[in-house]
């Protein structure tokens, strides 16, 4: 199988991290190579965070360049857009429709731009946004983001659903499980 690339895009304190290593067991699992890379940047400060995930039968190398990304999932609107030359033609996104404001927003420097789903599609991307924050609440916590961008993922890949839930229960504290769970369900079944 040739190697296969997804980024995980967002602000720093929402969860990328796990969400890389949720994705990197379940492939683990069904024996493929997989190299994980993390870029941190301004994490600390509320800045981007980005996670690649790389595997196939072998993976030499665990940077994604320009262009090469099969998907980029994002756990905010801006991220996504400001990620999209990464993605191959004929690429996915899944994006949360989250959007927090950067620094220069904050300081009323510049305003968030507008209509982004309809930009990254007008820029050849292929968008599944979903309001997954609201979906996190419903679960239990506005902290699941993450897993219910892994369930929403979970749809583009063709894994047993038992390896995600074996993944989950591997990479997640016994105490928030069940709430972890059905926010996996929650983003699957949106």
């Amino acid at each position: 199988m040739e190697t296969k690339n997804v980024m995980i895009v967002g602000v720093g304190g929402q969860g990328s991290l796990l969400a890389s290593k949720l994705l990197g067991q379940v492939l683990l699992q069904q024996g493929y190579d997989v190299k994980v890379s993390e870029v941190h940047g301004m994490s600390q400060r509320g800045g981007s965070v980005v996670t690649y995930v790389r595997y196939g039968d072998r993976v030499a190398s665990p940077v994604i360049d320009k262009g090469e990304a099969d998907f980029i999932v994002s756990f905010e609107l801006l991220e996504a857009a400001r990620w999209v030359s990464f993605l191959r033609p004929g690429g996915q996104i899944v994006t949360s429709t989250q959007q927090i404001d950067p620094m220069p927003v904050v300081t009323g420097a510049a305003q968030y731009p507008e209509n982004l789903v309809e930009k990254m599609r007008a820029a050849g991307a292929k968008v599944d946004a979903l309001d997954c924050l609201a979906l996190a609440k419903q679960a239990g916590s506005s902290k699941a983001v993450n897993i219910v961008l892994m369930g929403r993922l979970s749809h583009y890949f063709d894994l047993p659903q038992e390896a995600w839930q074996k993944a989950i229960e591997a990479i997640v504290p016994t105490k928030f499980l069940e709430m972890n769970k059905k926010a996996f369900e929650l983003g699957k079944n949106a």
